[in-house]
């Protein structure tokens, strides 16, 4: 096999490799054999079919299979000793013509390989980049003891319904005629429960302010919601197609009020929240956990926010990179064949803002020492099953169970890949945290997201 490399503008690169016989007869003759052994033909016992015959049949597969094996080992090895920095997948040279395998060998084959840009980035302390300290404040954790409260609070009976309230109300509901009488085989509905403060016309939401079990009211949903014909449908329990056929007014009589109550700042809260393990016995300390904890996403959100800052100085720093915009594009058009050029027109520029990116975040990482294992990569599927379910409050799920999440998230390419990103990241922003002057910053919660949404 021979291969020849030619890269005159440093981006693109023309790949030609050529392939004799003696590269992959062996392969061939192998393959051959193994399949004599299988091949069951009608006539001939089992490893006793003419070679001639297996030849005519699966010979130019065969055939086919080695020489792709051969060429994807040779320009794979190749690309790695001469440690050539490929973009994306090598593609077929334009204007090449199709290599004919029933021709005698030598075989041609011509690949168009995107290069990276050569570039030079280096940080180091006389560098100084943003980093923002968010306060964590009395107000930030009062918040929090209110979300935990809200969510382990409970449903109870009242006398009255109060708008002001998360009130719920249930009933029975019927459907009235011109008159105001219950219309004969009208729409009823026995137990139908109604959140007033959530209708979307005051008129029809303030029918029910001070309503008592036992009361009657006279309402129209079609009115109450006049653009929900989802929420019509499941109130009445019709299909959303025949919402149309009842838009008159329909009685509801009240026989329960619960009314939402948030959970006590107690004991029950503090083990319901962080574990009976945890320890916590007062609210002081009940405080401090909560304290904690938002301290460590707020430093996450810090670290997120640095990083993006550390990306805009590097670029800024690395200046235009020349790239292999034609090829480059023929790459995307083929892994988006079902999009079209239109897609590709769209998306090329914000593609090579990332690919800019990504390629300084390399040597970022390279010099940093930065390196993912297997085990680093377990450590982060785990955390991030930790925070999907801090988001709903569970903070005291036992390891074994996140153990058992993190590695149904790993089965999945995507959740693998990006679990990988956020890892990198994650051990990047330590490292560069180390290496640059931080010009801290203190801000509050409220400014910080103000700033990050601008």
């Amino acid at each position: 096999m021979k291969i020849t490399f030619e890269n005159p503008d440093k981006v693109n690169g023309l790949m030609t490799i050529t392939i004799e016989e003696a590269d992959y007869k062996a392969d061939v003759e192998k393959a051959l054999k193994d399949y004599r052994k299988r091949a069951n033909i009608p006539g001939f016992r089992p490893g006793q079919v003419p070679m001639g015959l297996i030849k005519r049949q699966v010979g130019m597969q065969v055939k086919a299979d080695a020489v792709n094996k051969v060429l994807g080992e040779g320009l794979q090895k190749y690309v790695e000793e001469n440690k050539i920095p490929v973009l994306g997948q090598p593609l077929g040279a334009e204007n090449h013509e199709p290599v004919e395998l029933e021709k005698e060998p030598p075989y041609v084959f011509k690949f168009d390989i995107a290069v990276a840009p050569e570039f030079s980035i280096e940080l180091t302390d006389k560098d100084k980049v943003a980093y923002y300290d968010i306060k964590v404040d009395d107000k930030l954790i009062d918040e929090q003891v209110d979300m935990f409260a809200s969510r382990n609070g409970r449903y109870e009976k009242a006398d009255v319904y109060d708008p002001e309230q998360r009130d719920l109300l249930k009933g029975d509901l019927r459907e009235l005629d011109a008159e105001g009488n219950t219309l004969e085989g009208g729409i009823e509905v026995e137990g139908a429960t109604l959140m007033p403060q959530y209708m979307k016309v005051d008129d029809q939401k303030k029918l029910f302010d001070g309503c008592k079990p036992g009361d009657i009211i006279v309402w129209n949903p079609r009115k109450a919601y006049p653009e929900s014909d989802v929420e019509i449908s499941g109130l009445l329990k019709i299909d959303k197609e025949q919402v149309g056929e009842h838009t008159g007014d329909f009685s509801y009589q009240v026989t329960e009020i619960s009314r939402f109550v948030k959970a006590e700042v107690n004991q029950e809260l503090f083990d319901s929240v962080y574990g009976s393990e945890a320890g916590i016995k007062d609210e002081k300390a009940f405080r401090e956990a909560i304290a904690k904890g938002i301290t460590a996403q707020l430093e996450n959100d810090s670290d997120y926010k640095f990083l993006q800052d550390v990306r805009k100085y590097a670029e800024e720093k690395v200046g235009d990179l020349t790239m292999p915009e034609a090829l480059l594009k023929r790459m995307m058009l083929e892994n988006n064949k079902d999009k079209g050029e239109d897609f590709v027109e769209k998306n090329f520029e914000a593609s090579i803002k990332e690919l800019k990116w990504h390629l300084i975040r390399e040597k970022l990482a390279e010099a940093a020492g930065v390196k993912v294992d297997d085990d680093d990569v377990k450590t982060g599927a785990k955390e991030m099953a930790r925070a999907q379910f801090a988001q709903y409050g569970m903070n005291n799920v036992p390891d074994e169970y996140l153990e058992n999440y993190a590695q149904e998230m790993l089965k999945k390419r995507e959740s693998l890949d990006n679990i990988v990103e956020r890892v990198i990241d994650h051990k990047l922003t330590l490292a560069l945290k180390n290496v640059v002057k931080l010009s801290k910053k203190s801000i509050s919660l409220n400014d910080f997201n103000k700033m990050l949404s601008e």
